[in-house]
């Protein structure tokens, strides 16, 4: 959604980001898409949904946590959104770890994010949406390649207790309380930024095709 410095249309980055999608559909070559930040995102996921539920009193029961995510799309967005009931609509963020976690944020802290919702209100007909952040214990097996890594990146083979609680403290938050380890920003829907990506999904359009043209 950004545009580039000197005026109008597409940003660099969003032109590479096209011409990855062009040779992922055309071709089948595709950046692999994986990383230990991922993992972890997708393996605590309902944790952390758990979590939110509990401290922002959002009423779902376990069956509607562990509800598989519906795929909604209209002619310009698709998503699968990690909270949807009549009531509400949230998604929710697994913090890699205690540095990465929002702590002192008023205003939501990537821009991205904000689009995101108001895609999926636009495809549920929600008016707010909560984009929550959440910092759950990292799974022990990945807690455990961090401490490889750490101690790699030192130089230093075998234990070390000091890296280890270096490392533990960064991953496992038992220590503090849960209701600072939950942070909620609340989009309203706004139609006009809504307009404003379907202008800007249709240049990406435009793009897309003049690629063609491109590899020839």
């Amino acid at each position: 959604m950004t545009s580039p410095r000197s005026g109008g249309g597409l940003s660099a980055t969003a032109m590479t980001h096209i011409k990855e999608i062009f040779l992922d559909r055309e071709f089948g070559i595709r950046k692999e898409f994986w990383s230990r930040y991922t993992d972890k995102g997708n393996r605590v996921e309902q944790d952390s949904i758990r979590m939110a539920n509990q401290i922002l009193d959002w009423g779902l029961t376990e069956e509607i946590i562990q509800k598989p995510q519906e795929r909604y799309s209209n002619d310009y967005v698709v998503g699968k959104m990690d909270v949807l009931t009549d009531w509400m609509l949230a998604d929710v963020k697994s913090s890699w770890d205690g540095t990465t976690f929002p702590w002192f944020y008023t205003s939501v802290p990537n821009k991205d994010y904000e689009y995101q919702l108001q895609g999926y209100m636009w495809l549920t007909g929600h008016e707010s949406a909560s984009l929550v952040y959440c910092l759950s214990d990292t799974p022990e097996d990945m807690v455990n390649d961090e401490i490889r890594r750490e101690l790699w990146k030192n130089k230093m083979i075998g234990e070390d207790d000091e890296i280890e609680e270096f490392v533990r403290a960064k991953h496992e938050f038992s220590r503090i309380p849960t209701h600072f380890r939950v942070k909620e920003f609340v989009i309203h829907r706004d139609d006009k930024i809504i307009e404003s990506m379907k202008v800007r999904i249709e240049e990406c359009r435009e793009y897309y095709e003049s690629l063609y043209d491109v590899i020839k």
